[in-house]
């Protein structure tokens, strides 16, 4: 299959930025559409159609919150889409109100997570996802687990980190989205790169590695159900573009593993 790549990053990757990285998101800035788009959405198709299982699920209690999520979007997709609403590349896609991850996964680049917290518990949990470009987790092993148990078994969240990202996500407040990105060097371009947590990591990738992954990963907080969207917006971009555009040497931002919802 042919790698779809983007030729830029809209922000330096490897710039080294002390965990977990959050900085204010302009409320316009979540829902951008790259040059990688059609690629992209070729590929979202393919796997909400062969896949789906593996990209998608959504607890029956979250599906409020899938719908307000689907709203906003719309908003700024196409204000005022009510049965049918134009993407970015001005192709309609069907709005199915009671399919709302389905729907925002044919309509945005942007892969969507859904973290509520039940009342008197401690932590967030992943209710709902639409998740069609995992890097080096699964979707099926995460859902319906904490914040703690989403990031296992990641090295860097410790005790310290994992109690900043969770005050984090209760202090995030409606109309004032953030985010941050991570990036890792990899030998695989592809998108959909799933591995389980008991699985070995892939020792292959590294600073050599001909591709950088990169999410810029948003954070932000529906005003009605109070569900926490985590957004990831992914991009690939060979090696020499990375360095041509960055001009930067070899190495890395400290962080944990591109596509783990820190």
């Amino acid at each position: 299959m042919t790698a779809i790549l983007q030729k830029t990053v809209p922000y330096n990757p490897l710039a080294e930025v002390k965990l977990p990285g959050i900085q204010p998101l302009p409320a316009e800035g979540w829902l951008a559409a790259d040059d990688a788009f059609a690629g992209q959405m070729a590929e979202r198709e393919h796997l909400l159609s062969a896949r789906r299982e593996a990209v998608l699920q959504l607890a029956p209690g979250a599906m409020a919150a899938a719908q307000e999520l689907l709203e906003l979007a719309l908003n700024g997709i196409d204000p005022g889409a009510v049965t049918v609403a134009a993407r970015a590349d001005g192709r309609r896609v069907a709005v199915d109100r009671q399919d709302p991850l389905g729907t925002l996964g044919r309509l945005t680049q942007q892969d969507f997570c859904l973290l509520q917290k039940p009342e008197g518990a401690a932590e967030h949990v992943l209710t709902g996802a639409v998740l069609c470009f995992p890097a080096s987790w699964t979707l099926a092993e995460k859902f319906m687990r904490p914040l703690t148990g989403i990031h296992q078994p990641v090295d860097s969240y410790g005790s310290d980190v994992a109690a900043r990202v969770q005050r984090l996500f209760d202090g995030v407040q409606a109309g004032r989205p953030l985010w941050r990105f991570n990036a890792l060097w990899y030998q695989d371009p592809a998108l959909f790169q799933p591995r389980s947590q008991f699985a070995p990591r892939d020792k292959s990738h590294g600073s050599r590695a001909g591709y950088l992954r990169t999410e810029k990963q948003m954070i932000l907080r529906l005003p009605q159900t109070r569900a926490v969207v985590f957004a990831i917006h992914t991009r690939v971009v060979a090696r020499a573009d990375v360095l041509r555009q960055w001009g930067a040497p070899d190495g890395m931002q400290t962080g944990v593993p591109a596509g783990t919802p820190a």
